[in-house]
């Protein structure tokens, strides 16, 4: 029967590590183009063609707006996912935000005029906004867990080459007069379109999102295609019938939006699905608090009006800058497992308050009138600026867009990561707004916001959010369904880097019986094959 399910050579005969690596592709470019997108608009916003053809030259709040508003239309796409993502499921949620995307990306190639630029911007964050909520959903639950925190930290350390990818363009095509300087900067993120549009329509289906919709024989020929095993294999039948359980469980104890609103969860309670939802919404909060898009969006800007850099000079330290924000996300990715999630946070987080803290610092003498060294001290704020990107990409970068997946249960982690997502671009919008206006009205003291929130993330994330490194995404629904209490810092479980033993036994228990169940079928069917052997002779 279940042959039916399983054309022949699906996946261009690709199976096991290989397939995972074209998942990886798919949703890495994804990712990259959300980079190139981020970065983007902040060589563009300093482009004087763009400015005298917009008219936004003497305008920082309507710049502002320009700038943010693609944040809303994110907002509301990741709305649309947690709407309808799950209905529509992983692949085709991506091949619809990706259309939308292009339709933005040519109305604001072709803009001559504010309106048709805001448009633009909407629609194609309306398509990012869609598949930022799906993407890490898509890789975790088509990785293996020794592979999942890696490679969705891949994803958004492409992430970061696709922002230092848009600050090197800019700065290139700076050179050159005219519209071009800023129009073929919109106009590459083509390239990711292209590149999505030829992967996602033949790679696989989430397994546990089929399973969640009753497509159940598919889903066991999908997860023995990415094991690499045969689809009666033990560790095949476990994962199966471990997905299905979890499935029932959350059926059982489903929450629906109207209940989620009211703050209720059940009779019982029993799937803690508004505290894990607010950890994941918590994340991508703290990711966005951090003040990355400061910098990200505006940060030749923010050389130019805050350190008094000149135009060239600031491009060019903005793309290299780049280039070790990029390096810095690479060196999460064998480590991520390591390290552990909680750790790498903490660091990170105290990391960037201290350089927030200190361009602070340097910066409030830099403007401090009679000071003899003013312009030394402004220089010398650029290099925490480049330190900040260093702590970020190393933790803030990948892990808020993990712990979503990670932590939501199957029935909710499609709401709950666009829920994440919603809130970061939510928190992104309210960020590129005041930027501009902050810089120009409270100079130094508007970095002292960004260094308060960075130390505050410490002690957050050190109570209440468990470590889920090395963990099945099993274990941590179990986890949660015995842990009903708010801290976790005195839980040996929820902080142990390593996979807890009692998970481990769990799950050999599970593989040795299914093990026996599999020899048991195999020789009863020899017996009854001998038997039918000996009745033809």
């Amino acid at each position: 029967m279940l042959e039916k399910f399983k054309p022949s050579q699906p996946y261009f005969g690709l199976r096991g590590g290989w397939l995972t690596f074209w998942v990886t592709v798919a949703c890495a470019t994804d990712m990259m183009l959300f980079g190139y997108d981020q970065g983007v608009f902040g060589g563009v916003v300093v482009t004087k063609d763009f400015l005298n053809t917009l008219n936004l030259g003497d305008n920082a709040t309507l710049l502002g707006t320009v700038t943010a508003i693609y944040d809303i239309g994110c907002l509301f796409g990741a709305i649309i996912a947690m709407i309808w993502g799950e209905r529509w499921g992983r692949k085709r949620s991506i091949i619809y935000g990706t259309t939308v995307m292009s339709i933005g990306a040519l109305l604001q190639i072709t803009a001559y005029g504010v309106p048709q630029m805001i448009v633009g911007r909407i629609i194609a964050g309306l398509g990012n906004g869609i598949n930022t909520s799906i993407a890490p959903v898509w890789q975790g639950e088509t990785s293996q867990a020794k592979w999942r925190g890696k490679l969705v930290v891949i994803e958004l350390t492409l992430n970061i080459a696709g922002f230092s990818l848009s600050n090197w363009i800019t700065f290139a095509f700076s050179f050159l007069p005219g519209p071009v300087a800023w129009r073929f900067p919109l106009a590459f993120q083509f390239l990711f379109i292209f590149i999505l549009y030829a992967t996602v329509p033949w790679l696989p289906e989430s397994p546990r999102w089929l399973i969640a919709h009753d497509r159940l024989d598919e889903a066991q020929v999908i997860i023995s295609d990415l094991e690499d095993k045969e689809i009666d294999d033990s560790y095949v039948v476990t994962e199966y019938t471990e997905i299905i359980a979890a499935v029932q469980y959350e059926r059982h104890h489903a929450v629906s939006w109207w209940d989620l609103l009211r703050g209720k969860a059940g009779k019982e309670g029993g799937t803690c699905a508004i505290r894990r939802m607010i950890l994941g919404a918590g994340a991508q909060f703290m990711q966005q608090g951090a003040g990355i898009n400061v910098t990200s969006y505006y940060l030749p800007t923010v050389l130019m009006e805050s350190v008094g850099l000149t135009e060239r000079l600031a491009r060019l330290l903005a793309a290299c800058n780049s280039v070790s924000y990029l390096l810095a996300g690479a060196v999460a990715i064998p480590n991520i497992e390591r390290w552990g999630r909680r750790r790498l946070f903490m660091i990170c987080a105290l990391g960037q308050g201290v350089c927030y803290l200190l361009i602070t610092v340097l910066l409030r003498f830099s403007e401090k009138e009679g000071y003899a060294a003013r312009k030394e001290v402004a220089s010398a704020s650029i290099a925490f600026f480049f330190l900040y990107y260093v702590f970020f990409g190393c933790g803030f970068q990948g892990i808020p867009w993990l712990l979503p997946v990670e932590l939501n249960s199957l029935s909710m982690r499609t709401k709950g990561a666009a829920l994440g997502t919603a809130t970061n671009w939510a928190i992104n919008f309210m960020v590129v707004e005041i930027t501009p206006i902050g810089i120009k009205s409270l100079h130094w003291r508007f970095y002292i916001i960004w260094t308060v929130l960075n130390l505050a993330f410490v002690p957050t994330i050190y109570l209440f959010y468990p470590e889920t490194a090395n963990r099945q995404l099993e274990d941590i629904d179990l986890f949660f369904r015995e842990n009903h209490g708010l801290f976790v810092h005195n839980n040996p479980e929820a902080v142990s880097t390593a996979r807890p033993a009692r998970y481990v036994e769990i799950e050999q228990d599970l593989v040795h019986r299914n093990a026996s169940v599999s020899a048991d079928k195999k020789n009863a069917a020899g017996l009854e094959g001998q038997g039918e052997h000996m009745e033809l002779v």
